[in-house]
């Protein structure tokens, strides 16, 4: 008996040796990512739910700092800053942590993400920035709390926050055109027909300085040769854009006759219906 019992003291010490069993949490772990424009944002953080249960002013109080979710901080990652109106998050990673009221949240972005739940000691020397979004309150129920980048743009998205019958949202914008701009200095040093024709369509897509997307288009066209009914397209659209129609037809032929030797249709219906618009307009 006694050796019986000496082992099955053993086999006790060996299994509770192997660590604790993994076990599925309450409130899981979430991450979304997401890009907008050139920059990549992420948010990691732990999911409560409802569970039949009064959330805010209840769960979560009213007036008071939560950690936003579950456990670990929530944390947010910008490769870039964010621009919320007059207001500037460098780049970089935070704490999100907020404070809910019935009508508002405050939101503190907190450069210490090191904690579990709250801070100890709350210092303002550690708050890089703090906004307020009024409430959103939804017909539908959340039922387990999500965090989302809704509404984005090649420059802007929101940041969503929703739970139960709440949400709220924070606008905010990132330096795309800045970048971009940068990003064609740089390949102008040595760019390709490529180079040219992505810079020229930028350009043309945000409505900037047309007359350089023109010499743009037009390099990257004589770069890439007659067969490159992509780039002649583009830079038919530009010549109509600065009111120069008959250039805009013209280059629109060659970008159709282009395009039918590559047995593209997309493009000969697009250069064929653009030729009759402009054609009325001369």
């Amino acid at each position: 008996m006694k050796k019986l019992a000496a082992l099955f003291v053993s086999g006790m010490i060996t299994v509770t040796g192997f660590g604790q069993l993994p076990r599925p949490m309450a409130s899981p772990q979430g991450k979304v990512e997401q890009k907008v424009g050139l920059t990549d944002l992420s948010v990691s953080y732990y999911r409560p739910s409802k569970n039949d249960r009064v959330v805010f002013g209840d769960v979560v109080p009213f007036n008071e700092i939560w950690r936003t979710g579950a456990n670990e901080n929530t944390k947010i990652t910008c490769s870039d800053a964010m621009i919320f109106g007059k207001d500037t998050l460098k780049a970089g990673t935070y704490a999100i942590f907020t404070k809910p009221s019935e009508s508002a949240w405050t939101v503190y972005f907190y450069t210490d993400y090191s904690n579990w739940g709250t801070p100890d000691e709350w210092e303002e020397s550690k708050v890089a920035l703090t906004l307020n979004a009024p409430v959103v309150k939804l017909n539908d129920v959340v039922e387990t709390f999500t965090i989302t980048f809704d509404k984005t743009t090649t420059k802007s998205a929101n940041l969503r926050f929703a739970w139960d019958k709440t949400a709220i949202e924070l606008a905010f914008e990132v330096p795309t055109s800045v970048k971009m701009d940068q990003n064609i200095q740089k390949m102008m040093n040595g760019p390709s027909a490529n180079d040219y024709f992505a810079s020229a369509e930028f350009y043309y897509k945000e409505k900037k300085d047309m007359k350089q997307a023109l010499i743009w288009a037009t390099k990257a066209a004589e770069l890439r040769g007659e067969d490159a009914y992509w780039m002649l397209r583009l830079k038919s659209l530009i010549e109509a854009e600065l009111g120069d129609k008959k250039a805009a037809i013209e280059t629109a032929k060659k970008s159709m006759a282009a395009a039918e030797k590559a047995e593209n249709k997309t493009y000969v219906d697009m250069n064929k219906a653009s030729i009759e618009e402009w054609s009325k307009k001369k």
